[in-house]
């Protein structure tokens, strides 16, 4: 291009270009307008840079660099006039974006309105906050009931409503801090679903330690309530001791691998030798029942769970009923043994009883010859009658040696009984022996010497010794006639001793006093009944047992009269009104 002009002085050089106008003061403001009488300039294309260009627009500083080819660009365009808004724009919707509204859900589940703190939704959130803390203030302590379904259920609602109102909103809602991207806020809301699940996990932790200690308490119970019985009459203490088994079997069988059932094997131990403390202490028969009841509790609580405990009463129950049914021997009774020999007949305690039998039958036939004879034969028969109610004969033997020693000493008894005085017990004592042993060689002796004891209870002169094995057959003649209504049985003792019968006197009544009797009993020309005996002479003693006759009732009478040799003797007995005529010996 061809040199323009030279720039006059004081104008503004191509290099720097005229500058527009500006105020006083210097800086930007509204343009200055131009002079009267200059006509507006008309777009058009970017005048050039020289003396010519427009004197109110300042050029643009020169860019750094090698200037672009090309016309320079007005830097401003024409003025525009800005009017102020007529209303506020709204917010634009968040642009869709599907993680964001699952980061909202997910962080409502966790209990802790964190979707609606992300939405910055500050009511839900806090109504969130509310719901957990009602539930945290229901829930805790942990106890043994644990929380209440309604609430949990009423709870769980919460949050699954709170979890859809985050989506529904996080869907036209941006997030709230814009550092935090969706995927960030999903995943943060997967890590903090572990705080719920934690907290589920450790509350069932402290509910189950809740439960441990509620059964450790129900077992301390169940100790207390064992020892307080300990030493206590099995009887009395049954039902304490059965109120602790069912707390140690309910342990056992509805909290099988909680502490307590763990415990629960150390304190049936307990349990078992509180309940035979008297086996412990050597009083068998009372540890009977108490062992018998230990034996059923395997039917009750599990033999398996028992363990050794089952089986563990049977030798003691053994020796309990051994020891004690050998004590009971001295009352006849033979219950324990023979349910000894029945429950465990291979035990070494069954295989003790009938050596045991065999000595006491042994020392109770010595005592015959002691000081009381009659206790002798007491425990002889109670030791024959135990032994032939033994099982299976077990006992016969035994009960045969016994037979023949309380023969023996049923006779050695009536003996005693006659020598210390006691007629009446020894009369009925040899009664009984001559009727009960017709094979022994002792009945005849016997019956002689219950004669005598009878007519000693009446008369006890006659009772002075033992009388002679000897009966009537030689002597002094001796005519017993009856004058009375009823029969009559004449016994006596002396140098001979014996008895004889006589029927009734038909026709025969009774007299108004001994003194009719005497001057008419038997005087009559009738058949009395009568018997002739041969008496040795002699001291001796009547009895004379009468019967009924008529409406009338007698009793018995004795009287005594001295047989002297040389004489015959008539001897009629008579009823007197109010007893029997006297002995009337005559010559």
């Amino acid at each position: 291009m061809p040199p323009g002009p030279a720039a006059a002085a004081g104008d503004p050089s191509p290099a720097q270009g005229p500058g527009p106008a500006h105020p006083p003061g210097g800086g930007f403001g509204p343009p200055v307008p131009p002079p009267p009488g200059h006509a507006p300039a008309t777009p058009g294309p970017p005048a050039a840079t020289g003396p010519t260009a427009n004197p109110y627009i300042t050029p643009p500083p020169p860019p750094c660099g090698p200037p672009a080819p090309g016309p320079a660009a007005l830097p401003y365009g024409p003025p525009e006039i800005l009017e102020p808004p007529t209303a506020v724009p709204s917010r634009p919707a968040a642009a869709p974006e599907p993680l964001r509204a699952v980061a909202a859900g997910l962080l409502n589940l966790t209990g802790l309105g964190l979707g609606y703190v992300l939405l910055r939704a500050w009511l839900p959130a806090a109504l969130c906050w509310a719901a957990t803390a009602a539930l945290l203030a229901t829930a805790l302590p942990a106890d043994v009931d644990g929380v209440p379904g309604g609430v949990l259920v009423g709870y769980l609602t919460v949050l699954v409503l709170a979890a859809a109102d985050a989506v529904r909103r996080a869907r036209r809602t941006a997030i709230g801090w814009s550092r935090l991207r969706a995927p960030l806020a999903a995943g943060l809301g997967v890590v903090l679903l572990a705080v719920p699940a934690g907290g589920a996990l450790a509350y069932a932790a402290a509910q189950d330690e809740a439960v441990e200690d509620m059964l450790l308490e129900r077992l301390t119970k169940a100790d207390r309530l064992v020892a307080a019985q300990d030493g206590r009459d099995f009887a009395a203490a049954e039902d304490d001791y059965r109120s602790a088994l069912g707390t140690y079997r309910d342990l056992v069988r509805d909290h099988g691998g909680s502490r307590a059932a763990d415990r629960v094997p150390d304190r049936l131990g307990t349990y078992y030798e509180s309940v035979a403390r008297p086996y412990a202490d050597r009083r068998f028969c009372q540890a009977v029942e108490p062992l018998k009841y230990l034996r059923t509790l395997p039917a009750t609580v599990g033999e398996d769970r028992l363990g050794r405990l089952a089986t563990w009463p049977d030798d003691r129950l053994a020796t309990s009923l051994y020891e004690c049914g050998t004590t009971a021997l001295e009352r006849g009774d033979g219950t324990h043994l023979r349910e000894l020999m029945t429950t465990f007949p291979d035990s070494d305690a069954a295989a003790k009883v009938v050596p045991a039998l065999s000595d006491a039958v042994d020392d109770r036939t010595a005592d015959l010859r002691g000081a009381d004879p009659c206790a002798a034969t007491e425990k002889l028969e109670q030791v024959r009658s135990v032994a032939a109610g033994l099982p299976g004969g077990a006992g016969a033997t035994v009960a045969s040696d016994a037979r023949r020693a309380v023969e023996t000493g049923a006779y050695a008894c009536g003996v005693d009984q006659f020598e210390d005085g006691r007629f009446t017990e020894a009369a009925q004592r040899l009664r009984d022996f001559a009727t009960t042993y017709k094979d022994s060689g002792r009945r005849e002796r016997a019956r002689t010497i219950a004669i005598a004891a009878e007519v000693a209870a009446e008369r006890p002169q006659a009772g002075r010794a033992l009388p002679a094995q000897r009966g009537p057959g030689s002597g002094q003649e001796f005519v017993v006639k009856n004058d009375g209504p009823s029969p009559v049985e004449v016994l006596f003792t002396g140098p001979a001793t014996g008895s004889v019968k006589l029927g009734a006197c038909a026709g025969c009544t009774s007299y108004s006093s001994k003194a009719e009797g005497r001057g008419k009993a038997c005087k009559a020309d009738r058949g009395y009944p009568q018997r002739t005996l041969r008496l040795p002479p002699g001291e001796y003693h009547f009895l004379y047992k009468r019967g009924a006759g008529g409406t009338d009732l007698v009793r018995n009478h004795s009287d005594g009269a001295r047989v002297q040799p040389g004489y015959r003797y008539t001897d009629c007995t008579y009823v007197v009104r109010g007893g029997v005529g006297d002995f009337d010996g005559l010559t």
